[in-house]
């Protein structure tokens, strides 16, 4: 059987190349076969590694990654972004969404409501002017977020936002605070999900 995964090995990234017609038993019986390879060639090296080719969903991409940190002690990257409900999330396997307690508000908050949460508070519907979600990890609003969001409240810098459009004035992920253009929102340029990169920088797009 001709192996669905081929390895090319470059001076600061290795690239693992998935075939795009392979399934996930497939994918991983071809990718054990190939760690073992690359176990005798790493030894104490440290190269990175970028997982392309086929479009993978974030199971696939998590079992993945578990076989690699069983043979390698090195990090993972994918071609493919991560997904949250319908909006792609472009962060790496270190920036994962961790698995979180998680509140679902199944209404749209007006002026002057709070919504407070020890996890990740999911909205289904808007967020308004004058309205305020904070959480500890991740918010996600299905609607328009135009009050306030505070992800991450409690440091974790790995949180992340993420709404059909992203209209609010000011963001917040753990203690770094983005305040989106007002010619951002007036032009109507679409904006949907928000995180921290690795420059701690939040990033909104």
């Amino acid at each position: 059987m001709r192996s669905c995964i081929s390895v090319n090995i470059k001076k600061e990234l290795i690239f693992i190349k998935i075939n795009e017609e392979a399934e996930t038993k497939e994918i991983l019986i071809c990718l054990k076969k190939k760690l073992i390879e690359l176990k005798k060639l790493y030894q104490d090296d440290k190269t990175p590694i970028m997982v392309i080719g086929k479009i993978l969903k974030n199971k696939e991409m998590d079992l993945i990654t578990r076989m690699v940190d069983r043979y390698l002690d090195v990090p993972v990257d994918f071609e493919t972004p991560r997904k949250l409900g319908l909006h792609g999330i472009k962060i790496s396997f270190k920036k994962e969404i961790a698995t979180s307690e998680t509140k679902f508000i199944r209404n749209s908050l007006r002026s002057g409501q709070k919504i407070e949460f020890e996890g990740s508070i999911v909205v289904l519907g808007d967020v308004n002017f004058g309205a305020e979600v904070i959480a500890r990890d991740n918010i996600v609003v299905l609607g328009v977020l135009r009050g306030l969001a505070h992800a991450g409240a409690k440091g974790n810098a790995e949180a992340i936002i993420s709404a059909a459009s992203i209209e609010a004035k000011q963001i917040r992920i753990s203690n770094i605070v983005k305040e989106l253009e007002q010619d951002e929102i007036v032009k109507g340029i679409l904006k949907t999900n928000a995180y921290v990169d690795n420059s701690d920088e939040l990033i909104i797009e």
